[in-house]
């Protein structure tokens, strides 16, 4: 049955059974969002969706990670993008980075519900790769990719650069494809990537949240955990209301609008080529740098439909939208850092500041500045 958006309701955060283990800053995240979300639309924050309550009113999900149509609408009864703060997939394999690339040829397994039609219109987007579910498909792909150069090599699901691998021969590559695991090859894929130097990645993402549409661009930051990984740190963006055009009304650096650019054309062609999918939130990852013959290269490299790393911006800005009706454009920064030196700026909106049993000492916050074109 379709809620009414404008009806009052609860907000619950949500973690699907099947999803990853996560690690105890996350959840403890997600419920601080929820629970601004459920302010700003004038919602009640109920906690963790419990599936044996009986909720009187009409329910608001915000998920761990992005949900297969099955679930959301079978399951939990969303009926679309209003209903969830994150996305909605045909199939789970869709909510991944496999399918940003196509599989190295026609003898390539495919997994039900895989469209060409969608790699053929981003090739243009993205840099060269393929995605491969099965492991004879990933060695081939492997070796085609490394004779122009190295080759990254990233499980479907990892976020944050977590799990991946530069590889540049084939006995390296033999190495890594050893340690996948055949089950989450099979079901979710594996990418193999052209490897890019001097890099520099750009976030590029949209949000709506009942009447309320923000879209941003800015550039991620990296930081070391505490065991010394260079991992996602942030991100400083700038927000214009409206959608992604809204964005080419702001003063912005060419590099930028060339990011807004190929981030746009892959949420159109993952629209028209996955029928069933649908998202209030969708996150870019589009990156910059130069190839193995020295030229410049840049192209998407993922998509996130589910709340992220990025999320806490989102909120803060769509806030900031909702109070004041004359405001069109807001530059918002999420920051994250390891170990317990990190204080956050009086002003920040902190989302975690402490010890996290899997992590060590982490540091998440977000704060606002005014100035939309610095």
């Amino acid at each position: 049955m379709h809620r009414d958006k404008n009806a009052g309701g609860y907000v619950v955060s949500y973690a699907p059974d099947q999803a990853p283990a996560v690690c105890r800053h996350e959840p403890t995240t997600r419920e601080q969002i929820a629970a601004r979300l459920a302010a700003l639309k004038g919602f009640e924050f109920a906690g963790e969706y419990d599936p044996g309550a009986r909720y009187a009113k009409p329910l608001y999900f915000v998920p761990s990670g992005t949900l297969t149509r099955s679930e959301a609408v079978d399951v939990l009864g969303i009926a679309g993008e209003h209903d969830l703060f994150g996305g909605v997939v045909p199939r789970a394999f869709v909510g991944t980075k496999s399918i940003t690339h196509p599989l190295c040829d026609e003898a390539a397994v495919a997994p039900p519900g895989w469209s060409s039609e969608f790699a053929r219109a981003v090739e243009h987007v993205v840099l060269r790769g393929h995605s491969a579910f099965a492991l004879k498909d990933a060695r081939r792909a492997g070796w085609q990719l490394l004779r122009r150069g190295h080759v990254r090599v990233k499980p479907a699901r990892a976020i944050g650069g977590r799990g991946q691998s530069v590889v540049e021969d084939p006995e390296a590559l033999e190495a890594v494809l050893r340690s996948v695991d055949e089950h989450e090859l099979g079901t979710y894929g594996l990418v193999l990537e052209e490897h890019l130097s001097e890099v520099r990645t750009y976030s590029v993402g949209q949000v709506r949240v009942g009447p309320l549409v923000a879209s941003y661009c800015g550039v991620q930051k990296l930081t070391r955990t505490n065991e010394g990984l260079e991992v996602y740190g942030g991100s400083d963006l700038v927000f214009a209301r409206g959608d992604f055009d809204a964005l080419l009304t702001l003063e912005l650096e060419s590099e930028y609008l060339e990011a807004v650019a190929r981030a746009s054309t892959y949420d159109r062609a993952a629209r028209e080529h996955y029928s069933g999918f649908f998202a209030s939130r969708c996150n870019y990852d589009v990156i910059r740098g130069f190839d193995a013959q020295g030229k410049c290269r840049c192209g998407v490299l993922e998509q996130s439909w589910r709340i992220g790393g990025a999320s806490g911006a989102e909120v803060a800005a769509l806030e900031l939208f909702a109070a004041d009706a004359g405001r069109n454009a807001a530059k918002v920064c999420c920051t994250e850092r390891y170990g317990g030196g990190e204080t956050p700026p009086e002003h920040a909106i902190v989302y975690y500041h402490g010890l996290d049993d899997d992590v060590g000492f982490i540091t998440k916050y977000t704060t606002v500045e005014y100035d939309a074109h610095t």
